[in-house]
């Protein structure tokens, strides 16, 4: 947990003196700076709230730069370079247990559950969890979210497979296609893709076997959150209302409008992968994390011997802009 702790402040001491590149910008206007841990589809909602003008409605647009990582996006809100970060609750959890001051807290939860799939490098439609016996897996960094639910999962079912955290987490697919491992986790549509082109093969969602747990989160400085509570509250509430509308609306009318946020993948395969996150149920309805779920949280990271001490719920998570947002909108 400290080499942990450590990796953050040192990427954040690096984070002033070098910018992220964008992932996509809005441009011009009061602008809300959110950098989130990588690219997904798993995050559809947020985009569909720029897409669907949810964000010009609450008075602001959005700018959103790629981390790469949880440490890189939450070093990104430590220096400054980000207001709010959108990533694993668990970065601004080590971060809490190391005492820092004016330390993020967070405010709101997007995704329930892991968002990864398992990719095989054969067709095996009779897959069982336990074929992974003896296997290598690329899994993601160490002290990482996916590496943790992972290992949880495989845990649980009394799997014995080495699971390989020596690559990037940007770099998992091309180390893979390079012949690393037997098999690699791979978000969407970067899943559906590598699937499309004759890569590989989506044997199994580690989402629908791990259970519900806080995956992804909305962090910021509490100063921020204190100076600025019209902002968090509409960050909240245009992402409900996408949410809302994800849940109500067919994949292929979602894509649609992801099509300018992902250059280079097709409707077709948005589509499949929006439709792979709703039949995992991935989204929460209400963006205020329950105290269970943090708890389960906590119990993933200690069963990966990554943490050093628990945090209290109210120590580090605050729902009550999340719970009003939700009560006003359903």
């Amino acid at each position: 947990m400290k080499k942990r702790l450590i990796a953050i402040l040192a990427a954040a001491l690096s984070a002033l003196a070098i910018p992220f590149s964008l992932a996509g910008c809005t441009g011009g206007g009061d602008v809300l700076r959110i950098n989130e841990v990588t690219h997904s589809v798993f995050y559809a909602p947020m985009y569909l709230a720029d897409a669907l003008g949810y964000y010009e409605e609450e008075g602001f647009e959005v700018e959103f730069t790629n981390g790469g990582g949880a440490d890189n996006t939450m070093a990104a809100v430590l220096s400054g370079s980000a207001d709010i970060g959108f990533c694993g609750p668990e970065a601004a959890l080590y971060i809490a247990i190391g005492g820092s001051t004016d330390a993020p807290k967070v405010f709101g939860q997007l995704t329930k559950r892991d968002g990864s799939f398992l990719v095989s490098r054969e067709p095996e439609p009779d897959f069982k969890w336990s074929d992974l016996e003896g296997t290598e897996i690329l899994a993601g960094r160490k002290g990482g979210v996916p590496a943790m639910t992972f290992e949880y999962v495989i845990e649980e079912l009394g799997v014995n497979a080495s699971l390989n955290y020596d690559v990037d987490f940007n770099y998992m697919t091309a180390a893979f296609e390079s012949g690393i491992a037997d098999y690699c986790t791979m978000f969407e549509p970067t899943a559906s893709d590598y699937e499309a082109a004759g890569n590989g093969y989506i044997v199994a969602s580690v989402g629908e076997q791990s259970g519900e747990i806080p995956y992804t989160c909305f962090a910021a400085r509490e100063s921020y959150i204190n100076q600025n509570p019209d902002k968090i509250e509409g960050l909240l509430r245009a992402v409900t209302k996408a949410i809302k509308f994800t849940i109500e609306n067919d994949a292929s009318v979602i894509a649609g409008y992801l099509t300018a946020y992902f250059d280079g993948t097709s409707r077709e395969s948005l589509a499949n992968s929006v439709q792979a996150y709703k039949d995992i149920d991935a989204w929460v309805t209400n963006m205020a994390m329950e105290e269970s779920a943090f708890n389960r949280l906590q119990d993933v990271i200690e069963n990966s011997g990554e943490l050093e001490r628990r945090v209290a719920f109210d120590e580090l998570i605050l729902t009550d802009a999340a719970q009003k947002v939700y009560d006003e909108i359903y």
